[in-house]
């Protein structure tokens, strides 16, 4: 739905008595973040989990694709304004946004997904993306024949800086002296929906050596996968399992299952068991993990999977501790 749609669907609505009684009714929504819902990776992930809901319970729900920053907050009001509880609210970007629409609408349920908002009727899921990411980093290097690889981040934010951290703490685990190259492809909302850019610098990484190329980027890998396929290179997707974009060129995905955070929203607002508070979903929840299907199960020798599973208990049991960029941005490897 366009933008100018959405508007004029809801110009006509006035908000009465009626609306507000609503608030406390099941009628689920989602706002997406910039990218779109078929950005092919973080918010095609809601999307996947509102979808299955759906396809499970019969029931339906609004959604909305902002175009810019100012229809954040206009859209968590409307839909809150029209009845819709529980609103998803995509991405850290809309962390401002619904602080000031949740407390205008206390009696209507939200939940943020990569953003903390203390409000008693908010849900925060925030995920240890350090986790996975240095799981496909330690594969990435294991697959790599010149022991250098790369990471194109979108967005220049702490968060995508933390996937980075991670990549290389695997990558260096993997190998001590493995080479990581790292690009951000900007400082503003475009640089979710940049391929040609993400392509861009995951070429100018393949002619430096790199062989394996990580993307945190969201629309933007789309151009960095296609670069490194068109290469005859490696790269790893991230959030959804994009494994089969081109089927036998990626590793691996980092998924990261906020399908899960979504339908989960949805499910406990119908069975009343929403609750507000902070969820941190790592390895050990399910919350992240690394993709292996037909896609590319050829790529992963057995030594691969039996090292990175060996490093995924190591991590779950606290025996090897992944440094989260987001609690100290120094990272301790480069």
């Amino acid at each position: 739905m366009t933008a100018t749609k959405f508007g004029l669907a809801l110009a006509g609505l006035a908000f009465s008595a009626t609306a507000a009684f609503a608030q406390d009714a099941f009628k689920p929504a989602i706002v997406y973040d910039l990218g779109g819902k078929f950005d092919k990776s973080f918010n095609e992930g809601v999307h996947t989990g509102a979808e299955k809901y759906k396809k499970e319970t019969g029931t339906d729900y609004r959604d909305f694709e902002p175009q810019n920053d100012a229809q954040r907050e206009q859209a968590l009001r409307r839909f809150a304004r029209d009845g819709f509880s529980p609103i998803v609210a995509v991405g850290f970007s809309q962390e401002t946004a619904l602080k000031k629409v949740a407390e205008e609408f206390p009696k209507t349920k939200f939940a943020i997904i990569d953003a903390v908002v203390e409000k008693p009727n908010v849900q925060s899921v925030v995920f240890k993306e350090h986790e996975g990411s240095f799981l496909v980093g330690l594969l990435a290097v294991q697959a790599s024949k010149t022991g250098k690889v790369g990471f194109v981040g979108g967005m220049d934010i702490p968060l995508i800086r933390k996937f980075a951290c991670g990549y290389v703490q695997g990558a260096k685990f993997a190998k001590a002296n493995a080479e990581v190259f790292q690009n951000m492809t900007g400082t503003t909302g475009a640089a979710w929906t940049d391929p040609v850019k993400g392509g861009e610098l995951a070429k100018s990484q393949i002619d430096r050596g790199a062989d394996v190329v990580y993307h945190a980027a969201g629309g933007t890998g789309v151009g960095v996968m296609r670069a490194a396929a068109d290469a005859g290179k490696f790269s790893i997707g991230v959030d959804s399992n994009q494994n089969g974009m081109h089927p036998g060129k990626v590793l691996t995905s980092m998924v990261k299952r906020v399908d899960i955070a979504t339908y989960n929203a949805f499910d406990q607002a119908k069975k009343g068991t929403f609750k507000a508070g902070v969820s941190v979903l790592g390895l050990k929840e399910d919350g992240v993990a690394w993709a292996l299907d037909d896609n590319n199960k050829a790529l992963i020798t057995p030594e691969m999977k039996a090292a990175a599973d060996k490093a995924a208990e190591g991590i779950k049991s606290g025996a090897i501790k992944v440094h989260d960029y987001m609690s100290d941005s120094k990272c301790p490897v480069q």
